[in-house]
């Protein structure tokens, strides 16, 4: 079995399942410990109880009245800490009433004597017996069992005390505590370890979902594939058919598209042939209301183009060949001026359609070439923060930048020529800066575009695009 580690955080789903179970875990084992070493405690303490009260039986039963009216016997209790001295174990034998006998005891408990609290404090029980702390004259704590009994017919009684050191009951029970901590404190580690392997191979085929999903958002990938549990493929049944529903979304829009394209094409090119047929003033009102009409049509059918295609989920266009190609067309064109590309990282891509690129970066090299000095420059990186809002926020961005060492232009006139319709320097029809494209285009991908004095005193394009997330895989 094959587990894939990944960073996980708040927000994942395997960080909450695991801190979920580990919660639990804990939570639970520490109940269970305190259960057990309460029920053992209270096993132990019944256990020394009982054990007092047979040692108690045993001594009433070794003792008698001898012929000398004194008490006779020696309690074989089996336990060696009834002779020795100063260790809480002893047997002690008091004549009652008018029974005027010498008292007997342990040799453990010298001369020494334990307390007797009175009935009313500690009561007998039903079975004529009672049993009680006390602390002895060498400081050790004690439970003692006691019970009174009549010796003889003629009604002489005796009290009967045994007592036991419960210094030992709770190192027992300390003893069993610390076991019994040692074998939960192993198992709860054994348990989440078993149970985040558990949780993480059984998430494993969220990861596999999630990774083709992001093959098919890098365009390596056309649906969903690969084996899914059954519980997950319902899931990925219904994002392919998303997937297939928005690839069909896109083509007839670009079909509309186009068909709208060709459907304007000619009545405009009647209207501008027709426009020569009139009076100079008539002719050119309406062929400049034509070329206005075929400006606007070409503008919004591109912005329509260009949201189809940004809404899919297969938009993904590398950087450095397309730059490379560009910049190829460019050095044969220009052979006199030079051209610097910088890509990095290696494999970035941007969420954008090939001709948006093209059509974007082509713009702005044409342009820096023709007003350049000795070379342009090129960059693309990826950018440090998202410069958009809302849903911006969740996207990578790629930050390019075409440079020139050319004259460059003033701030008015870089406003000037950012807006539509507006080329400077046209010397001969065609030529000039028409930036009016590529601010569309950037828009229109949610990114940014900006036209500054660069360092080397020429313009500098600087333009912010979506780029392509790559995956954690």
């Amino acid at each position: 079995m094959r587990v894939r580690f990944r960073t996980i955080g708040p927000r994942s789903l395997t960080a909450r399942v695991l801190l979920l179970a580990t919660a639990w875990s804990a939570l639970a084992l520490v109940v269970i410990s305190i259960v057990i070493s309460q029920l053992y405690r209270q096993s132990a303490e019944r256990a020394f109880t009982d054990l007092l009260r047979a040692q108690l039986y045993n001594v009433i039963n070794s003792i008698t009245i001898g012929s000398d009216n004194q008490l006779s016997g020696s309690p074989q209790l089996g336990d060696l800490r009834f002779s020795q001295p100063e260790t809480g174990w002893y047997w002690i034998i008091e004549p009652l009433g008018t029974f005027a006998a010498r008292p007997l005891s342990s040799s453990s408990l010298g001369t020494s004597n334990v307390s007797v609290p009175s009935i009313l404090a500690v009561p007998f029980n039903n079975r004529y017996e009672r049993f009680y702390p006390a602390n002895d004259a060498f400081g050790n704590h004690v439970l003692v069992a006691e019970t009174e009994v009549v010796l003889d017919g003629e009604g002489r009684a005796a009290r009967f005390r045994v007592s036991g050191n419960l210094a030992v009951v709770e190192e027992d029970i300390q003893a069993f505590t610390r076991s019994l901590y040692i074998a939960l404190a192993v198992f709860g580690l054994g348990s989440l370890v078993v149970n985040g392997l558990a949780i993480l191979y059984g998430l494993q085929p969220l990861d596999g979902a999630r990774r083709a999903l992001e093959r098919v958002r890098r365009g390596e990938a056309e649906r969903l594939e690969g084996e899914f549990p059954r519980e997950i493929m319902p899931l990925a049944n219904d994002i392919n058919a998303l997937i297939e529903s928005n690839r069909r979304l896109v083509e007839r829009a670009r079909m509309q598209v186009g068909n709208l394209a060709h459907s304007l094409k000619t009545p405009i090119a009647v209207l501008l042939n027709e426009a020569r047929l009139l009076d100079k003033p008539q002719s050119e009102l309406v062929r400049s209301q034509a070329e206005a009409m075929q400006a606007q049509v070409q503008s919004y059918l591109s912005r329509a183009r260009i949201a189809a295609q940004r809404e899919s989920l297969l938009a993904r266009t590398d950087i450095e060949p397309v730059l490379e190609r560009l910049v190829r067309v460019m050095r044969r064109l220009n052979p006199d001026k030079e051209f610097h590309l910088s890509v990095s990282p290696p494999g970035a891509a941007l969420a954008m359609e090939q001709q948006d690129v093209e059509e974007t970066i082509g713009n702005l090299l044409e342009n820096a070439a023709r007003f350049c000095e000795t070379g342009v420059w090129i960059t693309a990186t990826p950018a440090s923060e998202p410069q958009q809002e809302g849903d911006a926020l969740r996207r990578t961005w790629v930050e390019m930048t075409v440079e020139d060492d050319g004259p460059g232009l003033e701030p008015d006139q870089i406003r000037e020529a950012m807006k539509r319709g507006t080329r400077l320097d046209e010397s001969k029809p065609g030529a000039g800066l028409g930036l009016s494209i590529v601010r569309e285009i950037t828009s229109e991908y949610q990114g940014m575009f900006k036209l500054t004095r660069g360092p080397r005193g020429g313009l500098m394009a600087r333009l912010l695009l979506p780029g392509v997330t790559k995956s954690a895989a």
